[in-house]
């Protein structure tokens, strides 16, 4: 089974991608989908977040707003929310992962924000980073409902320049160029992976058992 990231800074155009993505028949993992059901009515992060974070949890669920404006700014609080979700996250993807496997299914996508930031790249068997000019980047963000230019520049100052990413990757799709040419980009990445032979999964340690 082959294991693509995808991966992209904010408003690059990741979430469209990974829609293509699953057009063209791969099965797709989306890890902030993950979070928003670990932290939504019932799911398995909001009793550890509820005592990390007292007054957060509303109806059984994690007031994402409010947990936002707990860690904007305060990087000790956003280490402890991530040593809550992270693990949580990990172990989602390797089920995904584990029944794609036994389906037989031959390619899958893992679409993680923070790909890069947190090593995830070891997982995957190649990287597809989207990109787009750093204007359009602006605009596509400024239209989301809350957004400030100092949350969009704190958002940026966290993840990996988009420079770095792209040397990093093993496939840029420039989604600037117009859906079409993000999904024949996308399309002909999928045709080459194809023709070659996974090797992230399984991981080593499932290999010694």
């Amino acid at each position: 089974m082959i294991i693509l990231g995808l991966t992209g800074s904010i408003g690059m155009g990741k979430s469209t991608a990974a829609r293509q993505l699953r057009s063209l028949g791969l099965p797709v993992h989306d890890a902030d989908a993950t979070v928003h059901r670990l932290l939504g009515k019932g799911g398995a992060a909001v009793p550890a977040i509820d005592t990390a974070f007292p007054g957060v949890v509303r109806e059984g669920a994690v007031d994402r707003q409010e947990l936002g404006r707990r860690v904007f700014g305060d990087p000790p609080a956003l280490r402890r929310l991530e040593k809550i979700l992270h693990p949580m996250v990990r172990e989602a993807e390797r089920r995904f992962l584990a029944r794609c496997a036994r389906r037989g299914v031959p390619m899958v996508v893992l679409d993680v924000p923070l790909l890069f930031e947190t090593g995830g790249e070891k997982r995957c068997d190649a990287v597809i980073v989207v990109t787009a000019p750093r204007f359009l980047q602006t605009q596509r963000v400024m239209r989301r409902p809350g957004m400030t230019l100092e949350k969009l520049d704190s958002i940026r100052a966290k993840q990996m320049p988009d420079g770095e990413k792209r040397r990093r990757a093993d496939f840029v799709v420039n989604t600037g160029l117009g859906y079409a040419q993000s999904l024949r980009q996308l399309r002909r990445i999928v045709q080459i992976m194809s023709k070659t032979k996974g090797r992230a999964w399984p991981p080593r340690f499932l290999q010694k058992r």
